[in-house]
């Protein structure tokens, strides 16, 4: 399944989100300038390696947050870019901006570390943000179940567009990954870091009521 929009429309205009978009496009456009060699340099500079922090988790802790910005890709890169410009506007609507990006970099470092927990001798560098964007799903599934997502679904030679309620299309997400996260225990492999997207979602999920802005709690519990 892949989201093409939701239905919710932010009160205000997201700006948090953006920044951090923009953030993540030019650290990726700044790794494709790069050589082969440069780029080999900064991702050894920058990108997460589960051995490492373990190591010396003084000495390679800012990796935790410099590896959320960093992407293997162009399809990498667009296709978390795309999730976030989806369901992150809505989140920093309920949070606030700046308690929007508290909240995104403390999914990230918790997804970071679920990952680095999971695959401690690990010497494959963990980089993207779709750990702390799985996050922002979690939020969004606390906050909007019911919203539509219009959802493009392909169906053998067959492509179908289907509004899916936010809480079924994010569940169905997250069985995936957890599913997928167990398959992977035990096997030493690059591509995704699976566990690093459960992390981020459950810490998102939990998470997500305390974030909620003050004024927005009152006016839910009053009514």
């Amino acid at each position: 399944m892949i989201p093409l929009r939701d239905t919710n429309r932010s009160a205000n205009f997201p700006v948090m989100n953006w920044l951090i978009l923009i953030a993540n496009a030019l650290v990726f456009f700044y790794e494709i300038s790069l050589s082969q060699a440069d780029l080999v340099q900064f991702s050894n500079q920058f990108a997460l390696v589960p051995a490492q922090v373990n190591d010396a988790p003084v000495h390679y802790a800012i990796t935790v947050v410099t590896s959320m910005f960093m992407h293997a890709g162009w399809f990498h890169v667009l296709s978390n870019l795309w999730v976030l410009f989806i369901f992150g506007d809505n989140v920093e609507d309920r949070m606030g901006p700046l308690t929007y990006l508290f909240f995104y970099l403390l999914c990230g470092t918790a997804a970071a570390l679920l990952q680095t927990f999971i695959f401690p001798d690990s010497q494959i560098p963990v980089i993207g943000a779709s750990g702390a964007i799985a996050g922002v799903l979690g939020a969004y599934m606390f906050y909007f179940p019911r919203a539509r997502v219009v959802t493009l679904i392909p169906i053998f030679f067959f492509i179908s567009l289907v509004e899916v309620q936010a809480l079924i299309f994010i569940l169905f997400w997250f069985v995936i990954q957890l599913f997928s996260g167990l398959a992977s225990i035990g096997i030493e492999s690059g591509g995704v870091a699976w566990w690093a997207h459960i992390g981020g979602f459950l810490v998102g999920l939990v998470l997500s009521p305390l974030f909620l802005r003050r004024r927005l709690t009152r006016q839910i519990e009053f009514f």
